[in-house]
């Protein structure tokens, strides 16, 4: 997908790399772009930012793990732009914790990191069906296909999320609804830089494994990959090698990962 003249609608953008996204869209000429986040100062301060550098963007507060406010900010969307073209499922939670993680930070996990996709999709195909076009974006992780020591609901949840893509694109494909899943490593996010200073095994793990990426960085590989029709963009070129070599040799792999964790 080229981004000139499309609108285009992410969660979790008012920090990060959503807000990367944001801007490096409006600056590849996206036609519209709606800017939301449960934070709705941070999603107005980015919209703004885009208006200010003569993008067109508004702002929106939204829940990404409500269906209604999914639902709502989608029809918002088609209300202030038109149509949508890209939807990015990108906001997204970790807590740190291992299999005794409380049922809170479990449900939590799942709320956001999955359901926020199934809602998502929910509420942007049918439109994008009626068309014979559209892409959906959906914000997982490296974790999602090679695992992560010290933080079981995120590394549990990531894989959904990069199963649930997988199963999106192989049923809406011939139908012309393009589906990527982004999977980075360490990024200079707040999500990750908390647990390095603490020095939590999760975050040092992803650390050591590829150089720590700014936001921007992963911004410039989701305009590469949309543009090339990828299913899984990788900012971290090193993680395909990654990928492949787990699936060789799965005990290896194991092993590997337990050392790093221990």
């Amino acid at each position: 997908m080229e981004l000139t003249g499309r609108v285009v609608v992410l969660t979790g953008a008012a920090h990060g790399i959503g807000a990367a996204m944001a801007r490096r869209f409006a600056a590849e000429g996206a036609r519209g772009v709606v800017v939301s986040d449960l934070d709705a100062d941070g999603a107005e301060r980015v919209a703004a930012e885009i208006r200010d550098t003569g993008g067109r963007a508004v702002a929106a507060a939204t829940d990404a793990t409500s269906k209604k406010d999914l639902k709502a900010l989608v029809a918002g969307a088609r209300s202030e732009f038109g149509q949508v073209d890209l939807f990015c499922a990108n906001a997204g939670a970790a807590f740190g914790t291992g299999v005794h993680a409380a049922d809170e930070q479990w449900a939590k996990s799942w709320e956001i990191n999955v359901m926020q996709h199934v809602h998502a999709a929910q509420a942007v195909l049918p439109s994008m069906l009626a068309r014979g076009e559209g892409c959906l974006l959906l914000t997982a992780s490296a974790a999602g296909l090679l695992g992560v020591p010290g933080d079981a609901p995120y590394s549990v949840t990531k894989h959904a999320a990069v199963a649930l893509a997988e199963w999106l694109a192989i049923t809406y494909r011939p139908r012309g609804v393009r589906v990527s899943a982004l999977c980075p490593l360490g990024v200079r996010t707040a999500l990750l830089e908390p647990g390095l200073a603490a020095g939590h095994p999760a975050a040092l793990a992803i650390a050591a494994a590829a150089p720590l990426l700014e936001p921007e960085d992963v911004a410039d590989a989701v305009v590469r990959g949309l543009s090339r029709d990828e299913f899984l963009i990788l900012p971290h070129e090193s993680v395909r090698e990654s990928f492949a070599r787990k699936a060789g040799a799965v005990d290896a792999w194991i092993d590997e990962m337990a050392v790093q964790g221990g």
